[in-house]
C-alpha cells in the first residue's frame, strides 16, 4: 500500500487558520456522573466516535460553517484489533484500542477547535492502517499501545503512512514491559529509525502553551502521580528531522480528555494544566512542521 499524501501540503490551509490561535485560560463548565472505562466492542462498520455512546459525562456537539467540507482537522483513532493481542513477559499490555473511546476523541476535538482557530471535525474517525482513506488523516491517535498488535499488512501500511507525511501520537501505556513492546514493534514498522527522548527545550513545548516540565496525567481513579514512575516523551524523527511518532509513556493523557467532566479537581489539576495544553501543542507543532 503506497500513500501519496503530504502532511505539509495539508497544513498550508491549517497554518493560515492558526494565525488567530487563542492562548488564553481554559474556562469550561464541569459536572456530571462518573462513568466506567475498560474495553468495549465496536462493530467493524462504525467509522466515527460519535456513533458510540458516551462512557463519561457526555460530549459537546458543534457544526462547522457550510463550505469547509474536507478542509477541517480530524482526530483519527487507530483501530488495531485485526492482529492477535500480543503477550510478553507473561502477560499483555493493559487496555486496548477502544480505551477511553469515544469521549477522549470527541472532547479533544472540541477543545482544539475551541482554543484555536482550526475548524475541527465534530465526529472524528476510526481507521485501520490498511484503510484506503487513511491518507486523509495526517494525525493518528493510538491509545494503550502496550496492547497493540499489527498484521504484516498493517505494518507495511503504517510504515508508508508515517514516511509519507503522517504522524501518530500514543498515550496511556505504563511500565518498562509495555515500553519495550512498543519499541520492538516500531523496530519492525520503521527498522531504520529509533525512538529518542524529546528534550523539554524543544520548540514543540512552546508552540502555543509554555510547557516547562513533562508532567503525568494519572488515571482518574488514582487521582495522583503514580509513585516511582518517570514520564517520558519519546519521538521518532524521519530522515528530514520531522517528528512522525510520539509516545507519552507513563501518563494517561487520554483520561485527561475523556474524564474532564467527572471531577472538578481532576479537571483543574490534570485536564486543564497538563493533558489539553500538551495535546494542543503536539497537534499544532506536528501539523505545521
Amino acid at each position: 500500500m503506497i500513500l501519496t499524501f503530504s502532511r505539509h501540503r495539508w497544513v498550508r490551509r491549517a497554518a493560515l487558520l492558526l494565525a488567530g490561535v487563542l492562548a488564553g485560560a481554559l474556562v469550561w463548565a464541569q459536572g456530571g456522573r462518573f462513568g466506567g472505562g475498560g474495553q468495549i466492542y465496536v462493530p467493524p462498520g462504525v467509522r466515527t466516535a460519535r456513533e458510540i455512546p458516551s462512557r463519561s459525562t457526555g460530549t459537546p456537539l458543534w457544526e462547522n460553517p457550510p463550505g469547509f467540507g474536507s478542509e477541517v482537522f480530524t482526530v483519527a483513532r487507530l483501530r488495531y484489533d485485526a492482529a492477535p493481542r500480543p503477550t510478553y513477559e507473561g502477560r499483555g499490555g493493559r487496555g486496548g484500542w477502544t480505551t477511553d473511546l469515544p469521549d477522549a476523541d470527541l472532547n479533544l476535538s472540541y477543545r482544539l477547535q475551541q482554543m484555536t482557530s482550526l475548524r475541527v471535525d465534530p465526529n472524528t474517525r476510526l481507521v485501520r492502517a490498511t484503510d484506503a482513506d487513511l491518507a486523509n488523516y495526517p494525525f493518528l491517535l493510538a491509545v494503550a499501545p502496550g496492547a497493540m498488535g499489527l498484521t504484516d499488512e498493517e505494518i507495511v501500511a503504517l510504515r508508508a503512512y508515517l514516511l509519507n507525511g503522517g504522524f501518530m501520537l500514543m498515550t496511556d501505556f505504563w511500565g518498562e514491559p509495555e515500553w519495550a513492546h512498543v519499541e520492538r514493534l516500531f523496530k519492525v514498522v520503521l527498522p531504520d529509525l529509533q525512538f529518542v527522548e524529546l528534550p523539554i527545550e524543544h520548540p514543540l513545548y512552546r508552540t502555543i502553551f509554555n510547557i516547562r516540565e513533562k508532567a503525568q496525567v494519572p488515571n482518574i481513579r488514582i487521582g495522583m502521580k503514580v509513585p516511582n514512575t518517570q514520564i517520558h516523551h519519546r519521538v521518532i524523527f524521519d530522515a528530514k528531522g520531522r517528528i512522525i511518532v510520539m509516545g507519552l509513556h507513563n501518563s494517561d493523557d487520554s483520561d485527561g480528555w475523556e474524564r474532564e467532566g467527572e471531577n472538578a479537581d481532576y479537571f483543574k489539576d490534570y485536564s486543564e494544566k497538563i493533558a489539553y495544553p500538551l495535546a494542543i501543542n503536539i497537534i499544532v507543532y506536528t501539523m505545521t512542521h
